[in-house]
């Protein structure tokens, strides 16, 4: 099993963040690059083509490849099924952002009404309020039950060596912040 911490230890330099949709992955990566002068990987760019269509999954492997290749990085997003196998090996460690799945819902609400594209956003992939967000809320709310296992076996297959930081509160992650 990856060995948990609550806070920092030594300064990795190959960072994977993870968690529910709303639980602050695109925020903290984004500080976290601008604090460790490290480059940020959104993987919904990388992944989303123009109006929210999906790529083929060789074309979508080798852009997470390429952009795993440097001395350091942030990799934020999910996608343990395509991904985990690539990014995990290299990484130093890995932090789950695991707030509770009411507040991360209540995020995700809030950023749709406000509108707008988000920076973690390819070009062409605005959020709406239709059947497609209504399918987006589902997948928020089943995250645990759906998702968290697989990224559980994701984790002990190829993450073992990593440090692991599960922060499951603002508070938690004001600590972390303020322990670099």
């Amino acid at each position: 099993m990856p060995h948990e911490s609550s806070g920092p230890a030594a300064r990795p330099r190959r960072i994977v963040i993870i968690g529910r949709p709303g639980s602050g992955k695109s925020t903290l990566a984004r500080r976290l690059g601008e604090r460790l002068n490290l480059p940020v990987v959104h993987l919904d760019r990388l992944f989303w083509l123009p109006g929210w269509t999906q790529p083929d999954e060789a074309a979508f492997r080798a852009r997470v490849q390429a952009s795993t290749e440097g001395p350091g990085w942030i990799s934020e997003g999910n996608y343990d099924r395509t991904t985990f196998a690539l990014r995990l090996p290299l990484a130093d460690a890995l932090i789950w952002l695991d707030p509770p799945r009411s507040l991360c819902l209540w995020r995700v609400i809030a950023r749709n009404r406000r509108g707008g594209r988000r920076p973690d956003l390819p070009e062409g992939c605005e959020e709406r309020l239709n059947a497609e967000f209504l399918a987006f809320l589902r997948y928020v709310w089943r995250y645990d039950r759906d998702h968290r296992p697989r990224i559980e076996v994701g984790l002990a297959q190829h993450g073992r060596h990593l440090q692991v930081h599960r922060l499951n509160s603002d508070a938690a992650v004001k600590a972390f912040w303020a322990a670099l």
